[in-house]
């Protein structure tokens, strides 16, 4: 089956795009971290009652689901690797984007596993639920409380370090997309959109690898 996937992708990397599958995890994980970055400030804004705890069950919830979709992701993105394009081939440029989206696969993992620890430690919070599934909590409630408030207080101060993380890199990765795009006229941005058309020859010819002005194709043998 894996077999079968790659191959089925293989038409897509081949022209420096991402697969289907691989641009809907990218834009689905995009908008889930901008909702979660706005919910969580706005939610901390409320004042201490019922809409409150109403709003951080919501968050915590949409964190579970980040948690799920960021281990497909990952998943995909062994089963299917990225294609090569013009970011691959810059130097300290390419290994600097590699460390960001190593920082973001943190983030993806951590930030809902540190808010799931602080949801466990509250003890008498409500019950949280995937899709209408029942989720458990962390086993917490039969250690001592002080242990309890400890996880809380770790808990909370790595989620609050990722956060900032995360308003850091979150700008830094669109705008170096930009740059990519307008200012270096790489193929990054475009392989990571959706393909809604078919390709203009020029453009499909730029993905290959042919530039205006560069050499011609070597012509088939025959």
């Amino acid at each position: 089956m894996i077999a079968a996937i790659r191959r089925w992708a293989a038409r897509h990397t081949a022209e420096r795009r991402y697969s289907p599958v691989g641009v809907a995890f990218h834009w689905t994980m995009a908008a889930l971290i901008t909702l979660q970055l706005y919910w969580g400030w706005h939610v901390g804004r409320l004042p201490v009652g019922e809409a409150k705890l109403e709003g951080y069950r919501l968050h915590s919830e949409l964190g579970l689901l980040m948690l799920v979709l960021a281990a497909l992701r990952l998943s995909w993105r062994v089963i299917v690797p990225g294609p090569e394009n013009d970011a691959d081939k810059l130097g300290w440029q390419t290994q600097l984007a590699y460390l960001t989206h190593g920082l973001f696969y943190t983030c993806f993992f951590a930030l809902p596993l540190s808010g799931w620890a602080m949801w466990s430690a509250l003890g008498d919070a409500p019950p949280l639920s995937l899709g209408g599934v029942p989720w458990p909590q962390m086993p917490f409630h039969d250690i001592p409380i002080a242990m309890q408030w400890a996880i809380l207080d770790w808990a909370e101060g790595i989620h609050a370090l990722l956060v900032i993380l995360l308003l850091v890199m979150v700008p830094l990765h669109a705008g170096a997309a930009i740059k990519h795009h307008f200012w270096d006229k790489h193929d990054v941005l475009i392989g990571m959109l959706p393909e809604l058309q078919a390709d203009e020859p020029a453009e499909a010819e730029a993905r290959r690898g042919l530039r205006p002005g560069g050499p011609p194709p070597a012509s088939a043998p025959g």
